[in-house]
């Protein structure tokens, strides 16, 4: 109960096979990253951000919380990009929700449910940024839909729109923010085609939507 050898155990099962296949592996990722992409996700248990995506250790940078939010209040959030644009100069931040999201369900349901309802505010605000149309729809289950879509483009929009983003766009960076889905149901990632490089561009993105 207390060590969870199970676990433990399987590491070392991961370990011995990923050494099989380049013996040099772990020296060479031990002496520094170099990842090209930060992943802003979900932080549910059933969306692996490097597995879903073929990646090794090594190659991706990741934040996760629930429902995949950024708010510039956030330090933790912020000072991942931070490290990830400044330091690390990575070219791709990727925002990636996933349908059937806990997180947008229980923003949707208008019950109390404690602490989590503050952070839940921030989508209730994407709900009322938009409500006109997803009311349209008829079924609560393509309403969830398009919210959890509509909820990662606006955390497109709030990456974009970060002093640190804003930052490395006016000194010429190679810097593009992506927002994608993934679906639980087939395990496949759908792009929004909401691709953004660039200072105006990003004072576009929630007027396509």
């Amino acid at each position: 109960m207390r060590i969870l050898k199970h676990i433990f155990e399987k590491n070392k099962e991961w370990a011995r096979k990923i050494k099989e296949s380049d013996p040099n592996f772990f020296a060479k990722l031990s002496k520094e990253q170099k990842p090209e992409y930060l992943w802003i996700g979900c932080s549910d248990s059933r969306v692996p951000a490097d597995k879903i995506i073929g990646m090794m250790p090594g190659k991706l940078f990741v934040h996760r919380n629930i429902a995949n939010v950024v708010i510039h209040t956030d330090l933790n959030c912020l000072s991942v990009i931070q490290y990830a644009v400044e330091v690390l100069k990575i070219k791709h931040i990727i925002v990636c929700g996933h349908y059937g999201c806990g997180g947008i369900k229980t923003a949707m349901d208008n019950r109390e449910h404690g602490l989590i309802d503050n952070w839940l505010q921030n989508i209730k605000d994407v709900y009322r940024y938009h409500q006109a149309q997803i009311d349209a729809l008829k079924s609560e289950k393509e309403k969830f839909t398009l919210l959890c879509e509509l909820n990662v483009i606006e955390q497109v929009y709030n990456v974009c729109h970060t002093t640190i983003v804003q930052k490395a766009w006016r000194s010429g960076r190679e810097l593009a923010v992506h927002g994608w889905i993934y679906s639980l149901e087939d395990g496949i990632l759908k792009d929004l085609n909401v691709c953004v490089t660039g200072k105006e561009e990003a004072s576009k993105i929630l007027e396509a939507k």
